[in-house]
């Protein structure tokens, strides 16, 4: 594989050596070596990374074994930490923490939802008027084998759609919420948290990167319920076909985790997928994330995201006092 050195306006860090960054394939994806994590970093060395996220969509950098606290100063140095999680809370001691452990509360209704190629893939929270910017996730227990993530590139996937196809999808929104599949049944749980925290909010379907000027196929199969005007089986139907689209092998990344891991993907311009296959087997997985506060999207008409139920979310200092 070819890498190239990170640029970072000459100016040096004496923390790190010469980062290094390898695409890991066409589209999105890229391995950054040669960065210490746990260490602060220059304001050029942070701006590069973050140019890289934006750029491959999800960068990953191995062997940092943080643990929280130099997760969270890690973090901070790219933006606001969000509440660990709006909806499903936090880390105990650890208020921008959320645990992505294998049974969590999130995946209660994993067995009942309907098997399709996209189940599962989602953007972190679409729900929320302004979901976040970016994520950051480590892993800590990682199985010796599967439990692997998917990403997919919504830059890419917009851009390879036909001509009439993109005319039509570029004028319409759609209603983002929180849901069990269709069918499933009630998991307290789960619905107790939902209704502590209600969000539902009306997003373009093609949004505009707000560094890159890219149009996005702003799609978040888990959290899109409807189209905007048309019937529902329109509606049903049209979806179904863009999220069919969407997460083709061609636009996505897969990466295998080891212990000590860390994935830093641009939210608003991917969709990902966690592993269904590790609850076919007794490994444990365990790892932490931790987002960034993310602003509203806005429509190839500059018209932005509408709330329908719901609060934005804010930096986690402001969570708190408002509690």
């Amino acid at each position: 594989m070819t890498s190239v050195s990170l640029e970072t306006d000459g100016e040096s860090d004496s923390n790190n050596g010469t980062p290094l960054i390898t695409p890991l394939t066409l589209h999105i994806g890229a391995e950054i070596s040669g960065v210490d994590l746990s260490r602060p970093m220059t304001p050029a060395l942070c701006q590069s990374i973050n140019d890289a996220m934006v750029k491959w969509k999800v960068i990953f950098f191995r062997n940092q074994n943080l643990d929280h606290t130099a997760h969270v100063a890690m973090a901070r140095q790219f933006g606001q930490p969000t509440i660990g999680h709006a909806v499903f809370g936090h880390e105990d001691g650890y208020p921008e923490i959320y645990s992505i452990a294998k049974n969590r509360t999130a995946n209660s209704h994993r067995e009942e939802r309907l098997a399709t190629p996209w189940v599962g893939w989602h953007t972190d929270i679409t729900a929320a008027v302004n979901p976040p910017l970016a994520a950051i996730l480590r892993g800590v227990t990682v199985p010796p084998f599967g439990g692997d993530t998917m990403w997919t590139n919504l830059a890419v996937a917009y851009d390879a759609l036909s001509a009439p196809i993109k005319q039509l999808v570029d004028g319409l929104r759609c209603i983002h919420a929180f849901a069990p599949p269709a069918g499933a049944k009630t998991v307290d749980a789960y619905d107790n948290s939902v209704k502590r925290r209600t969000l539902k909010t009306e997003h373009p379907m093609v949004t505009v990167h707000p560094e890159t000027g890219e149009r996005l196929l702003f799609l978040s199969p888990s959290f899109v319920k409807s189209i905007i005007g048309v019937s529902p089986r329109e509606s049903q139907r049209l979806l179904e076909m863009l999220w069919e689209h969407l997460v083709r092998p061609e636009f996505t990344v897969r990466f295998k985790w080891n212990a000590g891991d860390i994935a830093m993907w641009d939210n608003r311009s991917t969709a990902h997928l966690p592993p269904n296959d590790i609850f076919d087997s007794n490994f444990d997985r365990q790892l932490y994330r931790i987002t960034l506060v993310g602003d509203v999207p806005r429509g190839i008409d500059g018209e932005p995201s509408k709330p329908l139920e719901g609060d934005p979310i804010l930096s986690v200092e402001e969570e708190l006092a408002h509690r």
